[in-house]
């Protein structure tokens, strides 16, 4: 069988990934920095700052000065890969060969796999669409080597398919960057005005060797399919998963819950000899009609109580339409926790987040009227009220800063609303303001707090907060965006204390 291989190549891999986690970067020109020798350079940039003059290896200095109010965000060590992995392993369903081919692509043996989306053309179109769905910058080849779909992904404008055996005729007319050469082979060639790798094909090997090294002929071999080249495969990591058969079909309450309880014991025992607990399961019912049905429950931190596992299924029966019989039970923990071990002792109590039984009568909770009616906020690294809290993952998750000392309202918008405000000296607190037309005389005021933007994520205007009670009682944090004195200050209504 001949060989085949898909390159797939992310152009902007890091940024795109960014903005699939936090949607409103999308529209904005935002770069991820790293500091290289004692300088802050751009190690990704997103489209938009790329049309605004901003590229990867630039100094973010240089970019900003370019690039008025570009974001910046810093690199997170090991993130591309750990991106790049996860696409991988969806890309599983298309071939069952994936290798990463680090920092911005994959590399996928399709041979003998096209012909089930009709055809090489077809099975292209279909993996680049759904990455472009997903919100990622994609570009695919195929070829009879990773070489010539490597260069073919990266550096052709059309074409992304190389026809059997035509892989030096596909590579001849790119640059010498499509050969994956090192930068000082690159920057040699270009002074000898190396402008096409059609040139190099023509060359005697021993000259090649002489001037280059080894490393150029390795790199023409691999693109032609004259040398050899692995990959390293990702493999799906082994799922918690457990199976029950019925000898008779299944279809009274009674007969359902033995049969979770026994999948739970089995489960259960497998994650506790790893230190593991489940986060979320799902219970897959495979009826005598052909039909499946399913159920799923979530806990607020990891667990490998079979009781109280089964009490979250139980609250889930209703679901469960056996119809005419259910003859095999599959059971899995599609998320896990690692479980610190804990030294228990009978006279001892929990407190706090640490207290299991605060922590199933939360489980218990969210299955009734649903988990999402059920969140912690941790404090956030920003200067910024409404950046200033994130959502905690687990109940177990720590703060990586401390709340601030200062006093903050119980409840604050999340988008700060326009309020009209008179004021008897401008840079005094408002006498009174108006709020969705109703009209507030303020009796007593704290303030101002100075609030400043973080000079790396955005430019603008600082805010002065106070905290304002009005005649009738009820307490508001306010703000004035911008100095009294500029001529373009506005105030607005942020947050209500209780």
């Amino acid at each position: 069988m001949q060989k085949r291989y898909m390159s797939i190549w992310f152009r902007h891999l890091l940024t795109d990934g960014l903005a699939r986690r936090r949607p409103e970067l999308k529209a904005l020109a935002f770069v991820v920095v790293a500091s290289v020798k004692n300088r802050v350079v751009i190690s990704a940039a997103s489209a938009w700052a790329e049309q605004e003059g901003a590229f990867t290896g630039m100094a973010l200095a240089d970019a900003c000065a370019a690039v008025p109010g570009l974001l910046a965000i810093n690199e997170v060590p090991g993130q591309a890969a750990k991106l790049l992995r996860l696409i991988g392993l969806g890309c599983i369903r298309y071939t069952p060969v994936v290798s990463l081919d680090l920092p911005d692509g994959l590399m996928l043996d399709i041979s003998g796999c096209a012909h089930l989306w009709g055809g090489e053309r077809e099975y292209l179109k279909e993996i680049v669409l759904k990455l472009r769905a997903a919100g990622f910058d994609a570009r695919a080849a195929i070829a009879d080597t990773q070489g010539a779909a490597w260069a073919v992904a990266r550096f052709a404008l059309r074409q992304p398919i190389v026809a059997g055996g035509a892989q030096a005729a596909a590579v001849a007319g790119l640059p010498p960057a499509a050969l994956r050469l090192a930068p000082e082979a690159l920057e040699k060639l270009k002074k000898l005005g190396f402008e096409h790798i059609e040139p190099l094909l023509t060359i005697a090997p021993q000259s090649l060797r002489r001037r280059f090294g080894p490393g150029l002929l390795l790199r023409i071999g691999q693109a032609l399919g004259q040398v050899e080249e692995y990959l390293e495969v990702l493999v799906l990591p082994v799922p918690f998963m457990e199976r029950l058969p019925s000898l008779e079909p299944i279809r009274t309450v009674p007969g359902i819950t033995i049969a979770i309880e026994n999948l739970l014991k089995m489960l259960c025992l497998r994650l506790q000899a790893e230190g593991l607990g489940v986060r979320k399961a799902v219970l897959k019912c495979h009826r005598i009609d052909g039909r499946k049905v399913q159920v799923g429950i979530s806990t607020t931190k990891g667990t490998h109580s079979v009781s109280h596992l089964l009490r979250l299924f139980t609250l889930q029966i209703d679901k469960i339409e056996p119809a005419l019989g259910i003859e095999l039970f599959v059971m899995e923990a599609l998320r896990t926790e690692q479980m610190e071990v804990i030294q228990e002792q009978l006279w001892a109590e929990s407190k706090g987040l640490a207290d299991t039984a605060l922590a199933e009568l939360l489980d218990r909770i969210a299955g009734k009227v649903g988990a999402e009616a059920i969140q912690r906020f941790l404090p956030a690294e920003n200067h910024w009220p409404e950046r200033s809290v994130k959502l905690a993952a687990s109940l177990t998750e720590q703060p990586e800063t401390a709340w601030p000392e200062l006093p903050r309202p119980i409840r604050l918008l999340p988008v700060p609303e326009s309020i009209e405000v008179m004021a008897l000296v401008p840079d005094h607190p408002p006498k009174l303001f108006v709020y969705q037309g109703k009209r507030h005389t303020i009796a007593k005021a704290d303030g101002p707090e100075r609030i400043g933007r973080e000079w790396w994520q955005d430019s603008g205007a600082h805010r002065d907060y106070y905290i304002v009670e009005d005649d009738s009682g009820q307490r508001y944090w306010l703000f004035r965006s911008g100095h009294y004195d500029g001529g373009d200050a506005r105030w607005y209504l942020h947050g209500y204390f209780a």
